[in-house]
């Protein structure tokens, strides 16, 4: 029989396979708050502060996760703890029972963000670069009264951004690729949802148009 603390104990030395494993926590209201690990995700299952949720909208109770048997199509909702007993299921997404804190309702601008935004993908040519060769390009250059807003940055290459100088896009003769936009979400989630299928249905989307602790 696996007790309560079998099980956060072996937390504290969490072996799971995949990496950093990460768990997504939603608000009561099913909408995504933060990021967390599985280490953190187990202490708001054991304190019941939270319950787990599969890709069906089922949730789990700390005492199911130990009791019950998930079926095989549900598996891939979750990682699994390892203990001298069995393996014990732990969700990739848990629900927090009562705080209702929301999402920030604005995206805090920074060049890192920018560059999520644009999934490390220069502007102007398409190539998808590591950050350190990559340069934030305003479209109106500052020089002709441009700021350094969401609306007037892209992410570009050093050779684009060489090549467009101070110029605009028209005058440089060069083509955006998409027109930027301030996020209505931290780009963070955009992009998660892209690494962990699980999570795609609780994050926010706007597939009008593509956007990334």
């Amino acid at each position: 029989m696996i007790v309560r603390g079998e099980v956060f104990d072996t937390a504290l030395d969490i072996e799971i396979s995949g990496g950093n494993p990460r768990v997504l926590v939603l608000n009561r209201f099913y909408l995504p708050v933060h990021i967390t690990s599985v280490k953190r995700a187990v202490s708001l299952l054991y304190m019941d502060i939270a319950v787990g949720v599969d890709h069906e909208y089922q949730t789990y109770s700390w005492e199911q996760l130990l009791d019950g048997d998930l079926d095989n199509d549900k598996s891939s909702s979750f990682y699994f703890l390892r203990t001298v007993h069995r393996d014990v299921p732990i969700p990739k997404v848990v629900v927090l029972n009562e705080f209702d804190r929301r999402p920030p309702q604005n995206v805090k601008f920074s060049r890192a963000q920018v560059f999520m935004r644009d999934r490390f993908t220069c502007q102007y040519c398409a190539k998808t670069l590591p950050k350190q060769k990559l340069n934030i390009d305003h479209v109106v250059p500052r020089v002709a009264g441009g700021k350094t807003i969401w609306e007037n940055v892209v992410t570009s290459c050093h050779p684009c951004n060489r090549r467009k100088g101070g110029r605009t896009p028209a005058q440089a003769g060069m083509h955006l690729l998409t027109h930027p936009h301030k996020p209505s979400v931290s780009p963070l989630f955009n992009a998660l949802k892209q690494i962990n299928a699980v999570w795609k249905p609780f994050l926010f989307q706007n597939e009008s148009s593509e956007r990334f602790e």
